[in-house]
């Protein structure tokens, strides 16, 4: 594969193509010709998981190739082939791979930007369709409940016709529930009266009582079964009754139970107690006369019994609930069941399914309803839509600040260029400073924002967190003020972490800020830290902390707490809880995505006016002895004396960004070639490209981005020193290349003093071939 995507490269076409694929929500392929010339690191995954091909192949196999194990997936997969240049096709297909059932949703689409090519996204939605299948079961166990009642069932047209048999009466009478209603079957072919007169039918009017029960179209020889009957009609909006129900119960297995208990009804109310979903009879006013125990457990009380079912509805649903149930009295038919939400303790969402019923003893008509709780997996999708919502935040914010690093480079660049040539007496000093002030300002901004969407560029080193707290102390105890007690509590033995000093402190500053808002009246901060082993997976809100050794880190104060309908947002972008300019929002979040990006995990507890505490579970790192060598290496100063020699190619296609560091570079000595792009560097004249000692370039560019230059730059010159220059981590991070070689970094928006340091510390390094 790489083979053929570097052909791609040099045509300029990969890099978009791959820029496509790392796009994709799913696992995204994009082909031509029925070969794979991008995947993102989903397809990747699924190619390994599927056992399609190896992972170290050449090539990896298509869309096609990748289900061929399912014929019918297969010529499913050709036909969408077929038709991307008609538009998206969208397919569901099932597939059984390696014994284990998966469902995956298959949308191709030609990419009219790049004719030829077309885009395969592949989503994985066995969970999804775990989910309808439980559905449909529950809905299958209900109408299997109504089937196979040890009751017999039917309902019957005004003009005597059977409209509706249940599988238990069409036994008793020999038959199926099918060939009972096709064959247009009369109730009085099968029902009539236990002491009727000669010429006396059956009519759908009869209120019910004894009866004799015997198979359509039988005569007398061929027995009877002697049956009670409890009837009731079902009426429109003018009264006018437009079908008729009934519950028909054998006496004659009654009788022969010898005036016990009777096992029917026993036995129906076994089905009813033990249902798995909710189910209600309503009386005329809509009161709960009976409830099984799947409802109590749903309304989490015993106070249901009389009722209305209208009045342990949330109130926005009450009415829609109301019409609901006048509307099935009546005999109209729905779709799709009623979506409420029960007001009790449990707050659950249920649908609700509601039918008529038999009248009671006394008379009067009555309704089922039956409740399904769907409350998770509403969670559910509620979870998932908000994974989607953040991370089209955080792709827009990764976006916006890659960019704006570039002119914070440009603007701090120039100010200390100018501040080079107009010294503190000056009258320019102080404006240049407040350009340069205000643009640390907006990077620090930038930096939030990165953190945010997990794309700033981290820096981690070894830290000793006691050490970090103790710097921190003067610093917090200013920031809180004097109405707040500060108190700080360190663990014995502490191991050390791997994390950026500077992203650590800002996390520990933000949340004490918000300690300190929190207590207006004064109050007291108190942050501990232990060492913390977890032996096995341990839930932490809505995620799992798995088993290994953590530093963790508490925060906790004596505020006002969070309220309980806000503690689900709080790490939510751009949500606070303070007053217009008093916050951006930003704070809690850009905590979570520092977090998070350092392989951390973070939970509050809090309780209203009981105060909040934040936990922080940081992986606990066990050092090597280089990894050692190099803490005490960071810990020297930086040399003072920024001047050197050597021939740097500075690779650049911001204009500004490459004219300031070009100038500050010569200004120290260094001879400087500039180029706007990776293949104008590559037409450089061969003798000179020799004679370059340090590479600097920007990761992301046009056609040949930084590692890609770099990786050919190194084939000609082993020996070459690289440092890449970007805004974001993600782009140092996307090709190998700029992970296992040994090449150097250093972050958007950098000063003057910043990228001369860092040239002069990588132009002193030693590059070994092979390393």
């Amino acid at each position: 594969m790489l083979t053929h995507l570097s052909g791609l490269l040099a045509g300029g076409i990969g890099r978009q193509a791959q820029l496509v694929a790392e796009t994709g929500p799913f696992a995204r392929a994009l082909t031509r010709d029925g070969r794979v010339v991008a995947a993102n690191a989903a397809y990747r995954a699924l190619v390994s998981r599927l056992d399609a091909e190896p992972v170290e192949a050449v090539e990896l196999p298509p869309p096609g190739q990748l289900l061929a194990g399912n014929a019918e997936a297969a010529t499913i997969l050709q036909r969408l082939a077929m038709q991307t240049a008609a538009g998206a096709v969208r397919e569901n297909i099932g597939i059984t791979v390696a014994g284990a059932d998966l469902l995956f949703q298959v949308i191709a689409s030609p990419m009219a930007q790049m004719p030829g090519l077309t885009i395969w996204d592949i989503e994985d939605i066995s969970t999804r369709q775990d989910d309808l299948q439980t559905a449909l079961r529950q809905r299958d166990e209900l109408a299997a409940f109504i089937d196979n009642a040890p009751v017999g069932l039917y309902s019957v047209r005004p003009d005597g016709q059977l409209v509706f048999v249940n599988r238990t009466l069409a036994a008793w009478l020999g038959s199926s529930p099918e060939g009972i209603v096709a064959t247009g079957t009369g109730l009085a072919d099968i029902l009539q009266h236990a002491e009727a007169r000669e010429g006396e039918t059956m009519t759908p009017e009869w209120e019910g009582g004894e009866a004799k029960l015997r198979p359509a179209g039988s005569g007398e020889a061929a027995g009877f079964r002697l049956v009670g009957v409890s009837q009731t009609a079902i009426r429109d909006a003018e009264g006018h009754a437009t079908r008729f129900s009934a519950v028909v119960h054998d006496l004659g297995l009654e009788l022969r139970q010898r005036g016990t208990l009777r096992p029917v009804e026993a036995e129906f109310r076994r089905f009813f107690d033990q249902a798995p979903i909710g189910i209600l009879v309503l009386d005329g006013g809509g009161a709960i006369r009976e409830a099984n125990a799947a409802f109590a457990a749903l309304w989490g009380r015993d106070d249901w019994l009389g009722q209305r079912l209208v009045d342990l509805v949330r109130e926005e649903d009450a009415l829609a609930l109301t019409r609901h149930l006048v509307a099935v009295r009546r005999g109209e038919t729905f779709g799709r069941p009623l979506e409420v939400g029960l007001a009790g303790p449990r707050e659950r969402m249920v649908e609700m399914i509601a039918a008529t019923s038999a009248e009671r003893e006394d008379g009067q008509s009555a309704q089922l309803v039956y409740l399904v709780d769907t409350t998770d997996q509403r969670s559910l999708q509620s979870q998932f839509h908000q994974s989607q919502k953040m991370q089209a935040v955080g792709q827009l914010a990764g976006g916006i600040a890659h960019d704006f690093n570039n002119l914070l480079t440009a603007m701090i660049g120039f100010c200390d260029l100018l501040l080079q040539r107009h010294q503190p007496g000056d009258q320019s000093f102080a404006d240049v400073m407040q350009i340069k002030q205000n643009a640390s300002r907006a990077a620090n901004l930038v930096r939030q924002l990165l953190a945010f969407s997990r794309q700033q560029t981290l820096v981690p080193k070894l830290l000793d967190i006691t050490d970090v707290l103790a710097d921190l102390r003067n610093l917090i105890g200013r920031l809180i003020g004097e109405t707040i007690a500060l108190k700080m509590v360190h663990g014995r033995d502490l191991g050390l972490v791997k994390v950026d000093q500077g992203q650590l402190e800002q996390v520990i500053i933000n949340l004490a800020v918000n300690a300190r808002d929190a207590m207006t009246d004064g109050g007291e901060l108190a942050i501990r830290t232990a060492n913390r082993h977890i032996e096995q997976a341990m839930p932490l809100g809505a995620e799992t902390v798995p088993p290994g050794n953590y530093i963790c880190v508490e925060v906790s104060d004596t505020g006002h707490g969070i309220a309980p309908e806000n503690i689900g947002k709080i790490f939510d972008p751009f949500f606070t809880t303070k007053a217009v300019g008093a916050g951006t929002g930003l704070g809690l979040s850009t905590v979570y995505g520092i977090i998070k990006q350092t392989g951390g995990f973070i939970h509050v507890d809090s309780e209203k006016d009981s105060g909040a505490c934040f936990r922080i579970f940081l992986p606990r790192h066990h050092p090597t002895v280089e990894e050692l060598a190099v803490a005490r290496d960071d810990g020297r100063s930086d040399p003072r004396d920024l001047t050197g020699q050597g021939l740097v190619l500075l690779v650049e296609d911001e204009d500004a960004v490459r004219s300031f560091a070009a100038r500050a570079l010569r200004n120290k000595g260094y001879t400087v070639i500039e180029a706007a792009s990776g293949e104008q560097a590559l037409a450089l004249p061969a003798e000179q490209l020799e004679r370059v000692e340090l590479l600097i370039s920007d990761v992301v560019m046009p056609n040949l981005d930084g590692p890609a230059l770099a990786a050919e730059l190194r084939r000609r010159r082993p020996l070459l020193k690289i440092l890449f220059i970007s805004g974001y981590a993600e782009d140092s991070l996307r090709n190998n290349m700029a992970k296992s070689a040994h090449v150097n970094f250093l972050p958007k928006p950098f000063s003057l003093s910043q990228l001369a340091g860092k040239v002069k510390e990588v132009m002193g390094e030693v590059v070994r071939p092979g390393v």
